[in-house]
């Protein structure tokens, strides 16, 4: 009968220690208020005190960008074994002098947005793919130049081709567009 109890008392100790393990995380969460409305932090502002973002650092942007061509695709990759869209964009922009966000959607809330008929070189596009299921930006470019009125070029972190470069007015980059920014 001792032993009855024990075990009884063993199966109910793991339980409660499941259920307070489970639950744990809650513990620490701040209380939420459901007329809140949930917004992106938005990012920090640029810090370029040596740079200007002129005709000539836009080609030295557009070149170092192309040196890139053909680096394979990496989710969160930011070097030469692998990168993905936004970790383009960052890496270039930090080697020629410049902090920007990191992620696709912090980089599209910065700068002054455009429209797109206004691209011209080294402004940046951003898209929805919906790939995983998204509804957000998700996919970022770099305009490296404008061939005609159909004919707009941006360098980006294809997912299947690497870093390459594709027109912007193209079928599939059409559907998918959502804005264009200037980043400075």
């Amino acid at each position: 009968m001792k032993q009855n109890h024990l075990n009884t008392f063993y199966r109910f100790s793991v339980l409660i220690g499941v259920v307070v393990l489970l639950d744990s995380c809650k513990l620490f969460r701040k209380k939420e208020d459901n007329n809140v409305v949930v917004t992106r932090p938005k990012p920090a502002p640029a810090t370029n005190t040596s740079k200007t973002y002129n005709a000539k650092t836009i080609n030295s942007l557009i070149s170092a960008a192309r040196s890139y061509t053909g680096v394979p695709y990496r989710a969160g990759g930011t070097d030469r074994k692998g990168m993905d869209c936004s970790g383009l964009l960052f890496c270039v922009y930090t080697q020629v002098g410049f902090k920007i966000p990191r992620i696709s959607y912090q980089q599209s809330d910065f700068g002054k947005e455009i429209s797109i008929d206004d691209l011209r070189p080294g402004d940046w596009v951003f898209f929805v793919t919906n790939k995983g299921n998204v509804s957000n930006i998700n996919h970022a470019g770099l305009i490296t130049e404008l061939k005609s009125k159909t004919e707009v070029m941006f360098i980006h972190a294809s997912s299947s081709k690497g870093i390459r470069e594709d027109n912007l007015y193209s079928k599939y980059w059409m559907g998918c567009f959502a804005k264009a920014s200037r980043p400075f």
